[in-house]
């Protein structure tokens, strides 16, 4: 029973169908169409900039991939009150060690950057650094365990984060479309949520509820890869494409 958990969320869209249970799950952990929304929302904030360096678009994914995909998803697995979403696959000790490594990997380019360019960023390193702990294992009583905080972590940060990295200051169209990204990011964790209770109960096949989760699904699939091919979008118009 301890895995059933990890047994339903093996089926969602995101996560392969076939391979070892493992690794199916260390991708489902990944959520990797949410994970590519946070990494284009750094990429969307990166080419706001009047002058793009693509070494500093490319850290800043790297730097969130690492940061948000692989760290604060760990966290999430270790901090989750309840259900654990990926039920016991991986113990608790591979889980902070994944998330230990992944924020390494994270912060040293941060780091460096920091240091040699864009003193700016280490205020912004420091609040998405305070939400990947109070926000993922729910700390002090999951005060910061909210949706409003979720969008303004992973929504808005990010997009500010990226222009920063470029520019080393703020600009008002930064903090508008920061804006935008939080709201988009608020949708998505409010359709997310009821579309995971849904999917625990597993509704029969036809079903009122069965019917509700895959609309649920389907939004969730939209907002995603909508944001995903915003920022590609967006890139291949910076590079001429």
């Amino acid at each position: 029973m301890a895995d059933s958990g990890a047994v339903e969320r093996l089926g969602e869209w995101y996560v392969p169908k076939r391979g070892p249970k493992r690794l199916r799950t260390f991708l489902g952990l990944l959520f990797l169409p949410y994970t590519g929304m946070v990494l284009s929302f750094s990429v969307i904030g990166s080419l706001l900039a009047a002058e793009v360096s693509y070494d500093r678009v490319f850290a800043i994914v790297f730097i969130f991939f690492f940061g948000l995909g692989v760290a604060a998803h760990a966290l999430d697995a270790l901090g989750s009150r309840g259900v654990k979403p990926w039920g016991e696959v991986f113990s608790r000790r591979e889980l902070w060690g994944l998330a230990i490594i992944a924020l390494a990997l994270a912060y040293a380019p941060a780091i460096y950057y920091m240091v040699v360019a864009v003193p700016f960023l280490s205020i912004l390193a420091l609040l998405e650094g305070f939400f990947a702990f109070a926000y993922n294992l729910e700390l002090f009583e999951g005060r910061f365990h909210t949706d409003r905080w979720f969008a303004f972590s992973w929504g808005a940060l990010p997009v500010l984060s990226g222009y920063v990295m470029q520019t080393n200051r703020l600009s008002l169209t930064a903090l508008v479309v920061a804006l935008s990204m939080a709201f988009i990011s608020l949708v998505e964790i409010k359709v997310s949520r009821p579309y995971k209770e849904l999917r625990r109960i597993s509704p029969p096949h036809g079903s009122a509820e069965s019917i509700l989760m895959a609309r649920y699904e389907t939004v969730l699939k939209c907002i995603s890869l909508g944001v995903i091919f915003l920022g590609l979008g967006m890139l291949l118009w910076r590079l001429g494409v």
